[in-house]
């Protein structure tokens, strides 16, 4: 059995696509997933099973829980041992040990290119800083995120791709929670 840790996007957030995370847990133990846990009413779950991660079990559990609960939610899919190499490769240490609530990794459905990358770069009006690392886009929010630019629609809007963000904090607490 593999260990996979699920993020959904958009979901419990200003109101909308209300959901019990007890009800996201029992989602996946009736599809057969093992030991499943979740941290914060945000839409992050960690559970084992015999499906490796990626767009196939992306796909089956957008479709499964808009069936079984009614909810449309994207879910953004890596392996614990992903999970382990993003927080390796972390290029902001330094904000890692000292400022762990600003320092956030954008989560994203597929590999943006180059291009959209550069120009997401371009569009940072403030002192953010980012790195990107294939489906990971690491950023440091110095002012804070409450009221900066560098928005997720606008992130989205650039890369071309879907994306869901965490902080550090929670990156740290979901490896916690991984065997």
């Amino acid at each position: 059995m593999s260990t996979s840790i699920a993020l959904l996007r958009g979901i419990n957030v200003g109101g909308h696509n209300k959901v019990a995370m007890s009800d996201l847990r029992d989602l996946c133990a009736d599809l057969g997933f093992a030991h499943v846990k979740s941290l914060l009413q945000s839409g992050n779950l960690i559970f084992e099973g015999d499906q490796q991660g990626g767009a196939e079990l992306e796909s089956f559990l957008e479709k499964e829980t808009a069936k079984r609960l009614g909810l449309s939610a994207g879910y953004i899919i890596r392996s614990a041992n992903e999970w382990r190499r993003i927080i390796a490769r972390n290029p902001f240490p330094a904000h890692a040990q000292e400022d762990r609530s600003h320092l956030v990794v954008v989560f994203l459905k597929s590999v943006p290119s180059a291009r959209s990358v550069e120009d997401l770069r371009a569009a940072i009006k403030g002192p953010e800083i980012l790195h990107s690392d294939k489906k990971n886009i690491y950023i440091v929010y110095p002012a804070g995120i409450g009221r900066s630019k560098l928005t997720g629609t606008l992130i989205e809007a650039k890369l071309g791709v879907a994306g869901t963000a965490r902080n550090w904090n929670t990156i740290l607490k979901l490896a916690e929670l991984c065997p």
